[in-house]
């Protein structure tokens, strides 16, 4: 296919493709769908190799955020029965970190719902930050704690913090439609603060929620000219209890044709796969390895994934390998101190693709319903609430 042959070209020599070209990859068709993993594939392979990044989330705060992003089981109004709590205690914090630690992480993500945090909440991460890296020398450390005010990048930068995640989630166009608490703008300013402080910068996307893809376009190609070092891709998981509980829209197939695409944008940037792949991508998780170098090891912020040794066995089984700690992420040109990011969500730390609730629909009234309106089945026997890990007293999953 001359378009893939063209992107791929690019994508070795780091050429942004046009806008033409990325639409035209989310327009592919699923039977030319192992061409596009396979063409993708190698612009990964050249940047990355077969090497993929293991992340671990610990959710300092859980819920009761004043923000009213739609997508989100901690926003204001949520009905979604996620577990909530206020700020974990630095040993706590960097005891549920040991855990992703030891099955493999080299980068863990504080993550805290919020608007963003005052002064007091940054002296409370940089506490964590230390005792973490004081555990853990040389893990790699990522903050998430919503929008920032002046001078507090550089506060967790001087606390040993390597990187900040605040992801822009979708377009500049459409943002309004999912948030009236804070802007699109606000979004940019923060990932830029991270930046002027001398963090490694990551901001992604959340796909599923209704857009188009324009939308999906224009989100990847704001972030390429942003120039993040890593890119999450989360895709909704429709939470119950929230406005968005109803947007079902992704299929196995979509979610590859949208990574390939973010690949072939952002072809040597650490691709994150991110919240929702469970539930989404399901039984194709393993082709999603060939698009992205960068998965999170089990459990979300407010939802389950799959067992952490699944994870390590499916990155094994699929001929990849986890990437070591003495390994640096990024190709020689992009190489930063610290890496890259991954946490998964935007502006109060939540995210939406990563908090599933369990819906009172089974699975076969949710197929018989798809079936019947011609939409893709409504999985949410696939979702279930975090019990475990981060704020309760059983072990984590990692």
């Amino acid at each position: 296919m001359d378009l893939l042959n063209t992107l791929v070209d690019k994508g070795l020599r780091r050429e942004l493709p046009t806008r033409e070209e990325a639409l035209a990859v989310l327009a592919t068709s699923d039977d030319d769908l192992l061409e596009v993993v396979a063409a993708a594939g190698k612009v990964r392979r050249q940047w990355f190799g077969r090497r993929v990044k293991l992340n671990y989330l610990v959710n300092l705060k859980s819920g009761l955020c004043p923000e009213d992003c739609s997508y989100c089981s901690q926003r204001l109004g949520s009905k979604a029965g996620i577990l909530k709590y206020t700020w974990l205690k630095p040993d706590e914090a960097s005891k549920a970190a040991a855990a992703g630690v030891a099955g493999g992480a080299k980068r863990v993500c504080l993550v805290a719902s919020g608007r963003g945090p005052t002064d007091r909440d940054v002296d409370r991460v940089s506490e964590t930050i230390e005792a973490i890296k004081e555990r853990h020398e040389g893990v790699e450390v990522c903050a998430c704690l919503g929008l920032l005010s002046d001078g507090q990048a550089d506060r967790l930068r001087s606390a040993g913090a390597d990187a900040y995640n605040h992801n822009l989630n979708t377009s500049e166009g459409t943002y309004g439609d999912i948030t009236t608490t804070h802007t699109y703008a606000d979004r940019v300013e923060t990932v830029q603060q991270a930046q002027a402080a001398g963090l490694s910068a990551c901001s992604g996307l959340i796909a599923g929620m209704g857009e188009s893809d324009a939308d999906l376009v224009d989100v990847v190609f704001s972030l390429r000219d942003l120039d993040p070092d890593s890119v999450p891709v989360n895709f909704l998981i429709p939470f119950e209890g929230t406005p968005l509980a109803k947007e079902w829209n992704l299929t196995p197939q979509r979610c590859l044709r949208i990574l390939a695409m973010v690949r072939f944008v952002c072809p040597d940037v650490e691709v994150r796969l991110a919240g929702g792949r469970e539930v989404h991508l399901r039984s194709l998780q393993p082709l999603a390895l060939h698009l992205v170098n960068s998965i999170f090891l089990g459990d979300y912020l407010t939802s389950e994934g799959q067992a952490g040794q699944a994870d390590l066995d499916m990155i094994a089984d699929a001929g990849f390998e986890v990437e070591g700690a003495g390994t640096t992420t990024l190709p020689a040109h992009r190489a930063q101190p610290g890496g890259g990011c991954g946490s998964h969500d935007g502006g109060c730390a939540p995210c939406g693709g990563a908090h599933g609730e369990a819906g009172e629909a089974t699975a076969s009234e949710a197929s018989e319903e798809a079936t019947a309106s011609g939409v893709p089945a409504a999985r949410t026997d696939l979702v279930a609430v975090r019990r475990r890990g981060a704020g309760t007293d059983l072990a984590p999953n990692a």
